[in-house]
Order: structure tokens, then C-alpha cells, then sequence
């Protein structure tokens, strides 16, 4: 992952990124290259620090140490090539906002937050609530929603900002199957159109049927590169424990 090559197609690159809270390591030296034009997944065990490294990656929360490059530019100069999803938990869900108001909020960063979407902006809206089939829903306050449609809509938001590169943290928690199988049909449509796609997920069979590249992450990385090489049994039972590995050899929940 450290040569010139690889450097220059990383969509996201994280170098030597440590996060501590209270002087406990959240994340500690993680070096990582995340290809252009692929669909990858962070994963590893409750509080490996997954969150936490997308949300360190962004600027959300302070770094100890590291750097990120966003297509070969410090995260300073090149926010505006990044669309985040939040964890649904992270939204104030009472707040009163239509389902149009929460995807037009993606276009703030062309027009400004003190300007009302041009009406020119409309089928731009309109196209990203319909590749998440929530158009019909438009009107609809999002506290109204069900989980799943409030993540289809924050993706549908992510859409608007017309970003080379989206990050997405557990855009899958919550839904039901159809709704999930849904969202990752959109996921591969948007990478082989040549957008980057970073997910933070728990499910190792998803990740292993439907990704290209793969962190395993636990506090330091583990192992990074196409999902076969990265999710191997040796370096699964590095990152959760050899009885968990062994376990969920027969059940798979261990991963979630």
C-alpha cells in the first residue's frame, strides 16, 4: 500500500492517522490507501475505531497525529471532493425538514447557506431521490421516516453533492434486506460510473460478495488490500480473536 503507484490512485490516504481519547488509543499509526473507483469497506470489531477514523479523516474530530489526501490533496483544499453519511444516530431527527430540504442541503456548498436552491437545481434533486426511491417521500418531515428511508435520504443528500469520493459510515444498520440489497445496487452503480466509495460495515459475507478493497481495522490496521487478501483467516483472527474466527465459522453474527 506504501508504493508511488498506489499513492496516486488513492481516492482517500490516510498516513500515520492516531486518535486518542483521554489519552487511550482509538487509533494508532494507520497508514491506508484507499483505491480510486472502488467500493471499500472498514471493518473490525466494536470499537476498533472505525467511526472514529472516518470522522478524524474529515476534520470532525481532532487527530493526534496523521494526515489525510483526499485524491492526492490534503483534506484542507479538497473538501468539497468528499460527500459524508453519518451514522443515523448523529441526526437530529425532531428537527422540522422536509425530505427536499435534507437532499438540497447537498447543493449548499455551490449556492450557500443563506440561499435557497435555484429552481434550475430541481431535476438534480429529483434524479438523487429517485435513484433511492424516496421521491414520493419528498414533502414528508424525516422524522416521519423509517429508518431505512432516513438513510436512504441522507445517502440521496450525499448524491446531491455531485462528489468524486463518499464516505459512509453504517449506511447499512438498521434496514431491512431489501432495502440494504437496494443501497448496495446503488453503491456498485456509483463506482462503476468511476465514483470512490469508502463504507464503514459489520458484515463480513457482504463485504466479501460485494466490495473490492477491504481495511481490517482494530485500533492499528491489520491488513488492507483487495477483500480476499485483507479478510483471511489469519488476519480475521488478528483482528477479533481466533475463537470468534473459529465460531463464526458455524455462525457469522460473531462479525456484527
Amino acid at each position: 500500500m506504501s508504493d508511488t503507484s498506489d499513492r496516486r490512485a488513492a481516492a482517500l490516504e490516510l498516513r500515520r492517522l492516531t486518535v486518542s481519547y483521554a489519552s487511550r488509543p482509538v487509533l494508532w499509526d494507520v497508514d491506508v490507501a484507499f483505491p480510486a473507483g472502488a467500493l471499500s469497506a472498514i471493518v473490525g470489531p466494536n470499537g476498533a475505531g472505525k467511526s472514529t477514523l472516518l470522522k478524524a479523516a474529515l476534520g470532525l474530530i481532532p487527530a493526534d497525529a496523521g494526515q489525510t489526501l483526499v485524491d492526492g490533496l490534503p483534506i484542507a483544499r479538497a473538501r468539497d471532493r468528499v460527500a459524508y453519511v453519518p451514522q443515523r444516530d448523529a441526526v437530529d431527527w425532531d428537527f422540522p425538514i422536509t425530505v427536499r430540504e435534507v437532499v438540497e442541503m447537498g447543493r449548499y456548498a455551490s449556492t450557500g447557506w443563506l440561499r435557497r436552491v435555484a429552481r434550475r437545481e430541481t431535476p438534480l434533486i429529483d434524479d438523487c431521490l429517485d435513484r433511492v426511491g424516496m421521491r414520493a417521500y419528498a414533502d414528508r418531515q424525516i422524522g416521519a421516516l423509517s429508518g431505512g428511508q432516513r438513510q436512504r435520504v441522507f445517502i440521496a443528500r450525499a448524491l446531491a453533492q455531485q462528489t468524486p469520493v463518499m464516505l459512509m459510515d453504517e449506511p447499512f444498520a438498521g434496514v431491512d434486506a431489501r432495502t440494504e440489497a437496494s443501497i448496495l445496487r446503488l453503491l456498485r452503480e456509483l463506482r462503476d460510473d468511476g465514483r470512490s466509495i469508502v463504507v464503514v460495515h459489520h458484515d463480513l459475507g457482504t463485504v466479501r460478495a460485494s466490495f473490492d478493497f477491504a481495511l481490517l481495522l482494530n485500533v492499528r490496521a491489520i491488513a488492507a488490500g483487495p477483500v480476499a487478501q485483507a479478510l483471511t483467516d489469519e488476519q480475521l483472527a488478528r483482528a477479533y480473536g481466533a475463537a470468534a474466527v473459529t465460531d463464526g465459522e458455524q455462525d457469522a453474527s460473531w462479525v456484527r
